[in-house]
């Protein structure tokens, strides 16, 4: 999430109640994740094994809960005993929750030539492009950007909140939701079917790629990229921060795990489960998903194991 404008870091420091080590009059134009930040970034991290990683990052300024650490040239501290609140505070001081009885908001831009349906949710900064089509009762929720040309079937949700937990064993509450501040961006000539859902970023941008088709019962999880020209059937669903790459076929009911990859023009046919990525230019299948051909094979051989075994038994029956 990047702020309306740079925020000093001695204002940041006023807000979540942190000792900065560093320029205090350093400018943070946003706040991001690990694997999403930019240079000038504000990011945070709370616990010993990521220090490294964190310090080590685009990011600029870090919000962190020790002092104990060798501080890279360029980069400033921000002590806090607890990281994550200080996160929770920054997303809602700059990006608070908007409740609204309005069906849709002032501010939505909507392109020319755009029809909006009956029942349509259209929140705050929401932008629709030129000639889209978007069914009764879709939820378009704040910050969505949707491009030129887009259809979106009826009951689709775009810009829900990421299914993202901050997780600690020593309080009540194990799972402690992590505020998604990021969006959804929809590109040129995207169709959704019917009753999907497209999660938010949690800091940055779920994006749907241009041309890109989805069938209905489709589910796309947090700062997932797919690609140009990508087809997915029925109830597939994908994991957060996945890279589907362009021309990516995804047949019904297939599921992929989180931040991983699937190379341009792959084939993944029905019911199959992806837990680690995959190259591209190939067809697979089964689960682990391996390549169609081989798992053809196997289930060839699977098949016949029952006769193998009668004729083992009478190879032994006659010694």
């Amino acid at each position: 999430m990047k702020f309306p404008q740079p925020v000093s870091l001695k204002q940041i420091a006023s807000l979540i109640s942190a000792e900065i080590i560093g320029d205090a009059a350093s400018q943070a134009k946003g706040i991001n994740e690990i694997h999403k930040v930019e240079e000038g970034d504000l990011c945070f991290v709370d616990h010993p094994k990521y220090y490294d990683t964190c310090l080590n990052s685009a990011a600029t300024h870090i919000i962190i809960n020790t002092k104990n650490v060798n501080v890279p040239q360029g980069k400033n501290l921000l002590v806090s005993d607890e990281p994550f609140e200080a996160y929770l505070k920054i997303v809602n001081h700059f990006r608070p929750f908007h409740a609204t009885k309005e069906l849709q908001n002032p501010n939505a831009e909507v392109g020319e030539g755009s029809v909006i349906m009956p029942n349509v949710f259209i929140g705050k900064d929401v932008k629709i492009g030129k000639n889209c089509i978007i069914h009764p009762n879709v939820s378009l929720l704040d910050y969505t950007e949707i491009g030129n040309n887009v259809i979106i079937q009826s009951g689709t949700v775009i810009g829900s909140d990421a299914f993202y937990y901050n997780t600690k064993k020593d309080r009540d509450a194990w799972y402690k939701k992590m505020q998604s501040c990021g969006n959804v961006i929809i590109e040129d000539d995207v169709e959704i079917g019917a009753n999907c859902t497209i999660d938010r970023g949690v800091t940055a941008s779920t994006r749907i790629g241009k041309g890109t088709k989805f069938d209905n019962l489709v589910h796309i999880g947090h700062d997932t990229n797919v690609g140009c020209n990508c087809l997915f059937a029925a109830q597939v669903g994908i994991a957060g921060a996945c890279v589907i790459e362009d021309g990516v076929v995804l047949w019904g009911q297939v599921g992929v795990s989180k931040t991983l990859t699937i190379g341009a023009n792959a084939v993944v046919l029905a019911q199959s489960g992806v837990p680690s990525s995959l190259d591209g230019n190939k067809v697979y299948f089964g689960y682990p998903a391996v390549e169609a051909q081989s798992k053809r094979k196997e289930l060839v051989w699977i098949k016949r194991i029952p006769e193998m075994w009668e004729k083992l038994k009478k190879i032994e029956g006659t010694k």
